[in-house]
Order: structure tokens, then sequence, then C-alpha cells
């Protein structure tokens, strides 16, 4: 199976991106019991730089390879970072508009979209569906644009087709 969708890049255990989730689920969630704006604003900044830079720079999926090696968990089908790239980017988003949200006055439309992505989070640490990485997928412009920009490919000469498994990769 290939896709437009994804050009070459990194592969990762989808696990630890399920770790990640779920601890920034449980980071939300104390924001909101604790009315934490600034975490709320931290882990959007989380979420921005891995959704820009790449998955290794999930902080908070940091300590996965720790746990996964600690647990002697045996290897996992590894996936395209791109989804899970594009799933961070909409969080991001979403908790941007939060802290908008929060500077504008309205706190409890700012708790809602926290409330979204933890519920989001919460979805994907439990039952490893992730909402952000199927919408990658459909058919629509911004995927298309967002692979675009950050895999770096000229616009103009497209982007091209690869395997969205690897079993050569290393998991992260």
């Amino acid at each position: 199976m290939s896709s437009l969708l994804t050009p070459p890049a990194r592969f990762v255990d989808p696990r630890g991106q399920r770790f990640g989730a779920g601890f920034s689920a449980v980071i939300l969630a104390g924001a909101i019991v604790f009315n934490a704006v600034p975490v709320v604003a931290l882990v959007a900044l989380a979420l921005l730089a891995s959704s820009a830079l790449g998955t290794r720079y999930w902080l908070l999926g940091k300590p996965w390879p720790a746990i996964r090696r600690t647990l002697r968990l045996g290897p996992a089908e590894l996936e395209h970072e791109y989804p899970p790239r594009f799933a961070q980017a909409l969080g991001f988003i979403a908790l941007a508009l939060g802290l908008i949200a929060f500077v504008a006055g309205i706190p409890i439309l700012g708790w809602a979209l926290v409330a979204a992505v933890i519920g989001l989070q919460t979805l994907l640490a439990v039952t490893g569906i992730c909402v952000g990485c199927r919408l990658y997928f459909l058919r629509w412009y911004v995927p298309s644009l967002y692979a675009r920009l950050i895999s770096r490919t000229p616009s103009g000469t497209g982007i091209p087709n690869t395997s969205l498994r690897s079993p050569a990769a290393s998991p992260d």
C-alpha cells in the first residue's frame, strides 16, 4: 500500500505515541483540576515541536523507550510518523485556540477545547484509535499541504510515493 500523502520519513513504534498521548491527557486533566493555563501552554508547545520537527521531539513520549526496555516488550509493527505528526498538529491548534480563548476572557471555551484534546488523546491511549491519524488519510487538501511543509518538498515536484510499512526501520 502506498500513498501520495506519506513521503519518506521515519517509522515509529505506535505504542510510544499511545503512551505519550496518555501522559499528555493526564497532564492536561491536571491542568483543568488546578486551573493551570500555563501547563496547557507547555503541552501545546510540546505538540508544536513534535508536529513541526518530528516525533523524536515529542517530549511526553520520551520515557517510552525506557519503559519498553524495562518491561522487555517485543518489537511492534512500525508506522509512518506523518499521521501522528498531523494529529499532534491538530492537537496543537485546538490547544492554541483554547489559549486564545483564555486570553480573550472566555475560559469555558478554553477548557472545553482542552477537554476535547484530552478526550481524543485518551481515545488513542486506551484503544489505539487516532482520529487525527485517520483524518490524515482522507483525500483532502490539508494533509497534502502539511506533508509538503514538513517534508520540505517543493510544491512543483509533488510528493513521491512511499510504502507505509518498513520492516527494516528501527522502533523509537
